[in-house]
C-alpha cells in the first residue's frame, strides 16, 4: 500500500497508509468522538474545510449506502483513522468507504496513532494541517503548505455548500429534491404548515424530522433575502447548520435580524444558532478544539434534565452580550458553553447541538415537535385575528 503523510502546522508528523484518492489537501484538523455513523459524519456539510480524525479505532466495516447520506456528497477534506476495514460487512452497502472517498477525490490515511493525535489536538487546539497520499510530496513540503494556508476564520464557507435554487422537500424518506413550481394538489399538502429552511449546509435529517412533524418544507439558498423568504408566505423558518465562522456570513445575520422582526416562529440549529446570536447582539468566539461527536452532555437550565447530544461546531455564543429578553436554555456540561437560547417575547429558540442526530442519540428530537407547536399556535392566532 502507498505511504501517506500528515503534517501539522507545529511540525508534528504522522506516517501511515493511504486510502481513498491520491491527493494533497490542506485543512483544519479536528477529531470526532462518535463511535458509529462515519458516513453521516463525512457527508455533513459542516465539515467543509476540515479533515477529521476518528477516535473510534475501526472504521469502514459497513461500507457506504445511499440511505445514510446527509447531503449529496462528502464535504470533509480528508479522513484520518487508526484502521480502515478492507472488507464490507453489510447488506446495505453499495460500495466501500475507500472507494467512495476516491470517487469524490478525498484522501485518507490509516495506521495512525489516533489516540496520540487526538490528545495533541485537545491540548494544542484545532490547527492547520496538510495531508498527502501522493508519495512524491515530502513532509517538508506539507509543513510549508500547512503554515501558508489562510485558515477558516472570517471566511464564507456557506456559499460552497448551499444549494442554488429554491426547492421543495416532499418525502421524509426520500432524498429527492423538487422544483418549487411543482403543483400542490392535495388539500392536506396545501393546509400543512409551511416551513422554510435556510440551507447554510443543511443535513437531510433536519428536513426529514420537520416533514415527519407534518410540515411542508421549502429549502432556500443561504443568500435568500428576508423579503423573498417572506413572499413565500411561511408559517415558520429554520436557520440550519453549516460550516465555518458565523462572522464570515454577515448577509445571513442581516436576514436573521429581519426575520426576527417578522414575528414568525424561528428555530436555529448549530450555525443557525450562532447566526441568531449575532443578530441578537451577542458575539461568537472560536472554541479550542470544538465539539464533534455523539456524546456531548447538555443540561436544560430550568428542569436540570440532561440530554446526550450530537454536535459538530467550532464556535460558540457569548452569553454576557445577550439582551435581557433572551434566556439561555441549555448549557454544555463539559465546558459551560451556551447550548441553547430562547426569546421570552416571541416564538424564537435555538440550539447549538443537533436535535436531528444522524449520527447520535435522539434525546433532543422533541425540539422539532416544540417548534411545530409554536408554528401551529402562531397560525391559530393569525386566523383568529383575520376572523
Amino acid at each position: 500500500m502507498t505511504t501517506a503523510h500528515l503534517v501539522l502546522e507545529n511540525g508534528i508528523q504522522f506516517c501511515g497508509r493511504a486510502f481513498g484518492a491520491s491527493a494533497t489537501v490542506v485543512a483544519e484538523i479536528v477529531f470526532n468522538t462518535a463511535m458509529t455513523g462515519y458516513q453521516e459524519i463525512i457527508t455533513d456539510p459542516s465539515y467543509y474545510g476540515q479533515m477529521v480524525v476518528m477516535t473510534t479505532p475501526h472504521v469502514g466495516n459497513v461500507g457506504v449506502n445511499p440511505e445514510d447520506m446527509e447531503s449529496r456528497r462528502p464535504w470533509l477534506s480528508g479522513l484520518i483513522v487508526r484502521d480502515i476495514s478492507p472488507m464490507v460487512s453489510s447488506w446495505r452497502a453499495a460500495e466501500s468507504l475507500p472507494d467512495f472517498l476516491a470517487r469524490w477525490g478525498i484522501p485518507g490515511i490509516s495506521q495512525v496513532d489516533t489516540r496520540t493525535l487526538t490528545r495533541h489536538i485537545r491540548e494544542q487546539g484545532a490547527m492547520r494541517a496538510a495531508l498527502s497520499t501522493d508519495p512524491s510530496v515530502s513532509p517538508g513540503a506539507l509543513l510549508e503548505l500547512a503554515r501558508a494556508w489562510e485558515g477558516l476564520e472570517g471566511r464564507d464557507l456557506v456559499q460552497q455548500v448551499t444549494q442554488q435554487t429554491i426547492t421543495l422537500w416532499d418525502d421524509p424518506g426520500d432524498p429527492a429534491w423538487h422544483p418549487l413550481e411543482k403543483p400542490r394538489t392535495s388539500v392536506e399538502e396545501r393546509e400543512a404548515p409551511h416551513v422554510l429552511v435556510y440551507d447554510f449546509g443543511v443535513k437531510r435529517n433536519i428536513l426529514r424530522r420537520l416533514a415527519a412533524q407534518g410540515a411542508r418544507v421549502t429549502v432556500l439558498p443561504a443568500s435568500t433575502s428576508a423579503q423573498d423568504a417572506l413572499a413565500l408566505e411561511p408559517d415558520g423558518v429554520v436557520l440550519s447548520n453549516g460550516p465555518g465562522d458565523p462572522a464570515g456570513i454577515p448577509y445571513a445575520v442581516m436576514t436573521a435580524t429581519q426575520l426576527l422582526e417578522s414575528g414568525l416562529p424561528l428555530l436555529g440549529i448549530c450555525l443557525g444558532h450562532q447566526v441568531l446570536g449575532l443578530a441578537l447582539g451577542a458575539r461568537t468566539y472560536k472554541l479550542p478544539f470544538g465539539h464533534h461527536g455523539g456524546n456531548q452532555p447538555v443540561q436544560e437550565a430550568t428542569s436540570g434534565r440532561v440530554q446526550i447530544t450530537a454536535q459538530n461546531h467550532n464556535y460558540a455564543v457569548t452569553p454576557d452580550d445577550l439582551p435581557s429578553h433572551v434566556a439561555v436554555t441549555h448549557w454544555n456540561l463539559n465546558d459551560g458553553t451556551v447550548e441553547g437560547m430562547a426569546l421570552m417575547d416571541r416564538p424564537v429558540f435555538s440550539v447549538q447541538y443537533h436535535p436531528e442526530a444522524s449520527p447520535g442519540p435522539h434525546d433532543a428530537d422533541h425540539l422539532f415537535a416544540q417548534f411545530l407547536e409554536q408554528v401551529h399556535a402562531q397560525r391559530a392566532r393569525a386566523k383568529s385575528h383575520m376572523g
